[in-house]
Order: structure tokens, then sequence, then C-alpha cells
């Protein structure tokens, strides 16, 4: 096989779906002997970029061969599951190659998220698209539930035995993970089109004043934890695969004292902002932290400054695309203006405020800030339920075309809550199924449906487990 030849090969083999990532190079030379090293997860990259060469004669053959590739795969993002090493034996001419390939096929996103005016649009569509219920319009919203103990973990050994499961006796992040996705499909067939989630969580106690335990994705200097970003990882795909959006978190006012400093707050919104870049989703909308206005440690995560981060979020691109972001205030506070100014979207809370008329109020005076634009409202954090009685916090910001979120914060028992490990992540308590039920009606349990929930079955509920 020639040069050209073996260029054409490469540029053949690169269109295919890349669940077979051998493909490409056994295209290049029949009888290549690989050799299978160890494995390592959660990074995705440019093939290309990857690639390290070691020439022996003749030298044009590996230049060639290298601008081959070069030419043919750089533009191919890759989910990352394993790492071999490929060791080429070539009749002639010999080429080590070191290359880091994708077990998986090539990282294409399949729900994009986007606003127009005041609304969510899934993949072009508006949201719920043409619902509404009991004269309250439902399209365009993102109805949600905090569910941020997806990603869990705590490296305070005096303090991770308080999150035991009853029936091991020990915390297993990676358990808490697989049930979290085994139960995100029965959340978006009742409707379900959103959750938060946080790169540090929120208060595994459901409220907390000393917060001593260590849950974050950030290590002190702002680079990222591998084996959290694997558990996220995990999340966010299957996330994309139902057609649900993820509300992300980067900052939560428990966790931000692990970043020593300001410079250590900036390099983690620049390192988890490219992170989701590498991935190529297009279904994560960013709230820079949870409740700016609540005990945080680094004054440019406080109200007065932390629409800086918005900014920053918002102005780094790739390929002419930016993520839409915003940040949350704590129970019962308005947005301020610098906020509102810089959002794409505006994140209130109803904890603390028990009268649904008030739900209403706080929405009206979100859009009399100075500097509103029409823009999407959302509470991501309420927990008031009654979703029994005719009037309550979730119909209340309805009937202000405002968007909705469950906070279930629970108890520590693996039964009640879905914040307070360990957490059962099913509909199994009435409370749960409550919520869900109300849900299913209002939403219509189709609207803005992704590939996969509009074919998946029902299941019982986790309730009948015991």
């Amino acid at each position: 096989m020639n040069s050209n030849q073996r260029s054409a090969a490469v540029s053949a083999a690169a269109t295919q779906t890349w669940k077979a990532p051998w493909t490409v190079l056994t295209a290049l030379w029949p009888g290549t002997r690989l050799r299978l090293g160890q494995p390592r997860s959660g990074h995705r990259l440019h093939v290309a970029e990857r690639i390290r060469w070691t020439e022996r004669s003749p030298k044009s053959e590996s230049r060639n061969l290298k601008r081959s590739l070069t030419d043919r795969v750089s533009s191919f993002p890759f989910r990352i599951s394993d790492l071999f090493r490929i060791s080429l034996r070539i009749s002639g001419a010999a080429l080590c190659l070191w290359l880091t390939v994708a077990s998986a096929s090539a990282a294409v996103s399949t729900t994009t998220v986007s606003i127009v005016g005041d609304e969510f649009h899934l993949n072009g569509q508006p949201t719920y698209a043409g619902r509404s219920w009991n004269g309250h319009k439902i399209q365009g919203l993102l109805l949600n539930s905090r569910m941020v103990q997806g990603t869990f973990d705590d490296r305070n050994t005096n303090t991770v035995s308080r999150w035991a499961y009853p029936d091991s006796g020990q915390w297993d992040a990676e358990r808490n993970t697989r049930e979290f996705l085994a139960a995100m499909p029965e959340w978006r067939r009742h409707g379900l089109l959103a959750i938060t989630l946080n790169f540090q969580g929120g208060s595994p106690e459901g409220y907390s004043g000393r917060q001593p335990w260590h849950n974050s994705a950030f290590e002190a200097d702002g680079s990222l934890r591998a084996d959290y970003l694997s558990r996220l990882e995990r999340i966010l795909n299957r996330a994309d695969e139902l057609g649900m959006v993820v509300i992300l978190g980067y900052f939560y006012f428990g966790q931000d004292e692990r970043l020593k400093d300001e410079a250590a707050v900036l390099r983690a919104v620049d390192h988890a902002t490219a992170w989701l870049f590498d991935h190529g989703w297009r279904h994560v909308i960013i709230e820079v932290n949870n409740e700016c206005n609540v005990r945080y440690d680094h004054a440019i995560l406080r109200p007065d400054r932390v629409h800086e981060l918005i900014e920053r979020v918002k102005q780094t691109t790739r390929d002419g695309r930016r993520f839409l972001v915003g940040t949350s205030y704590g129970g019962g506070t308005i947005p301020k203006e610098n906020v509102v100014r810089a959002s794409d979207f505006l994140l209130i809370h109803g904890n603390g405020v028990s009268d649904p008329k008030r739900i209403a109020e706080m929405v009206r005076q979100t859009r009399a800030v100075p500097g509103y634009t029409p823009k999407p409202i959302l509470f991501n954090e309420d927990d008031h339920f009654d979703f029994e009685k005719p009037m309550n916090n979730f119909v209340a910001a309805l009937s202000e075309h405002a968007s909705w979120g469950f906070f279930d914060p629970g108890k520590n028992n693996y039964q009640d809550g879905y914040q307070s490990p360990p957490v059962n992540w099913g509909l199994n308590t009435e409370r749960k199924r409550a919520f869900f039920k109300l849900l299913n009606e209002i939403s219509g349990s189709a609207g803005g449906q992704g590939p996969e929930a509009a074919k998946s079955t029902p299941t019982r509920p986790a309730s009948s487990k015991k």
C-alpha cells in the first residue's frame, strides 16, 4: 500500500462511528500487531494531539503518515475510556506509535439547550411545546429537581462514616452514582427536564452550619479531580441521551474554602468550562455558585462580584459557541442588578418561603429589577411541597411562567429525600411520588422528550424493592 492509498484508507475509516477504534490502524497496514496497555478513564481528546512518534527509516514514510493522520482525524473529538499502547511492526520500515484511542463512538451531543426570549428550547423546539395546564402556559419552562449528590464523595476520614449504606456499613461513591443513573429514566418519564448538579455538591445533611466534610471536584489549586469527573461524566452523558438539561453549579458555600485563594477559583472556573467544552456537551447550563449571598469565603463568589465570573464564563468560547450561565441566591432573595444584567437566565430559591403568593411576587419583582430583559426565571431549589393542594409553591411559580425545582433534603436514612446520603434515588416515598405525579400531570409527560426517554418502558417504582 503506497502513501496515497494509506491516506485514502485513513479518510474512509475516520468517517465511521468509531465503535471499533482499531479501524484506522488496521487500514494502514494489514497484519498490524496491537499490544494493549493499562486502562484509563474520564478523558476526551483530539486524536492527532495525543500521538507521539518514534521514527526509524524511512523518515519520509513516517512524516507522510503523521501528516495523513493529522489531516484526517484531528477534527474528531473522542470520549476516552481506555489507554492503549499500540506497537506497529511494518515490513521494510519500523514505526512505533503510542496512541490514546476511544472505545466509544465519536462524541456527538444528542441534546442542545438554547434560550429564545424567556423560553428554553431543546434541539430547536420549545420545551413542553404547546403545553398548558389549568390555564398556565408550560411551554418554554424547565421543570427541575435538585439532585446535587449524584457525584458525592467525602475525602474527610473523620466524617465519611456518616454516609454509610445500611446494608454494607460503608459509604460507596460509585454505588451512589450507579443508582443515580438507574433512576434517571424514571424521572424523565414523569416529565422532568432538568436536574441540578454541582462540582462541590451541597450539604449532605440537607441544611448545615459547619461543613467539615470534603466534597469537591477541585483540588486546592483549582485543578480537577479525575475520580469526581468520571462520575459526573457518566451522569452528563446519560442526561444527554435522555434529552435532559443539567444545571451545573461550580461552587457551593460549604466547600469553596477548599480552594486556597481567588486565583485558584479563577483556575477552577477555567478548568471546569474547558472540560465541558472538551466533551462537546450542549445540554449543560452553568450556575456559577449556589446561593451567592450565603457564607462564601472568596469575595469573587459573593453578590457584589459574582457577575465577574458570569462574564468570565460567557467570554470563554470555542468554535463560536459558549455556555449559558447565571447564579442563584438564597431563599426569598431577589437577584441584584449586576447579576440580572450579566446572566442568561435568573435563578431564585423558594427555601423559607411558605406562602405561595410570595413565590409569585418574587417572580414579578425579579422582572422589575433594572437591567432585566426577557429571559427565563427558574426556581431550582424549593423545600415546600403540599402537592395535593390546589395552590402550592410549584403552582404559584407556574402562574407567573417561571420554572420550578423540587428540593427534598432527606434524613441520611437511605429513604427520605434526594440530598442527604446515602440517597435512595427512586420514587420511594409519598413525598417523592406526590411531586412526580403532579409533574407528570403538569408536563403531560412527553414535552421535549429525548430519544432514549421516548423509547423507555415504565418500571415499578423503587419503593416496591425492599
